[in-house]
């Protein structure tokens, strides 16, 4: 059975103001997520799952939808506040949905094989999606075993403003032992820093391993989320400003020594379009990679 990729597009893109996930990077109006798809159909996934919003929902459609159309088999699945949350009564200050857990959790409905979990907004490259396919694949994913593709801190940041980072720590044979998520990371130099909840700063050194939301799962994992957001919003979920992130889960997991997650490292960059004014830093790297043959300059045949 071939893998499914969950593409987590609802994020409401607020520091970047608009539909980041829409606009064009190609030379022929292709966006980030064309250039992940195109990817991970050539690495031997077989089912596409996106996750988006109901209020963007026509414009993503018209976008993404009918290009895939006979090529590989798609559903879409939304996340809104209310998304999951049973009689939970969600509070009238929250403005947004619970975050990127709650995002994989939505697709619970439509997704009964191994799967990965992206981000629409991130470029990952050939070879991340390349040895996520191997492992999902090829017998070594379980309902104790899963994956992340881990990148070094210092290529993924933005020269605009902070992002958030799940800083990874290792064992010798390669598995995570701990998984911290840091909202407020920031370039210094070739370095980083990240600031904490009381406005602390703390040094990096940007030689980290950080997750970027390339995650592979057994579909197991998702009723480990469904236990976890109800954990979640009962201790957390009266915080207009709470989320539950994909770490969350997973770090309880490996600490529980219910599950392990094995790290496989790329030599692929990354980037991604956080703020606005890393579009153009997005468009010269999707340049230079098609100058150089990793791409057609046509993705798709029209």
């Amino acid at each position: 059975m071939k893998p499914t990729l969950l593409i987590l597009a609802a994020g409401m893109g607020s520091r970047y103001g608009g539909l980041k996930q829409i606009d064009p990077v190609g030379p022929n109006g292709e966006i980030i997520i064309d250039y992940s798809i195109y990817d991970a159909l050539r690495a031997g996934f077989g089912k596409l799952v996106f996750v988006i919003r109901h209020y963007f929902e026509q414009p993503f459609r018209e976008k993404i939808g009918g290009k895939f159309d006979g090529c590989v088999e798609t559903a879409y699945v939304y996340q809104e506040m209310n998304s999951e949350i049973g009689a939970f009564k969600v509070s009238s200050n929250r403005e947004k949905p619970w975050g990127t857990g709650h995002a994989v959790l939505v697709g619970k409905d439509v997704i009964d094989e191994p799967f990965a979990v992206i981000n629409a907004d991130d470029y990952y490259g050939v070879r991340s999606f390349q040895i996520m396919a191997d492992f999902l694949a090829g017998g070594q994913v379980s309902a104790t075993d899963y994956a992340m593709v881990g990148f070094t801190l210092r290529n993924t940041l933005s020269e605009y403003g902070s992002v958030a980072r799940g800083v990874c720590h290792h064992d010798g044979q390669g598995f995570l032992k701990e998984i911290t998520e840091r909202t407020t990371v920031e370039k210094v130099g070739h370095k980083a820093r990240y600031i904490d909840e009381t406005g602390t700063a703390h040094a990096l050194t940007g030689d980290e391993t950080v997750s970027m939301n390339l995650w592979g799962f057994h579909p197991s994992f998702l009723g480990h989320l469904s236990y976890g957001f109800e954990q979640f919003l009962m201790q957390k979920g009266h915080d207009p400003r709470a989320e539950m992130f994909i770490t969350l889960i997973v770090d309880g997991l490996i600490k529980s020594g219910m599950a392990r997650v094995k790290v496989l490292p790329t030599c692929d960059k990354w980037f991604g379009v956080t703020y606005r004014n890393d579009m153009p830093i997005a468009r010269k790297c999707i340049a230079d990679l098609i100058e150089a043959g990793t791409y057609p300059r046509q993705l798709w045949k029209t």
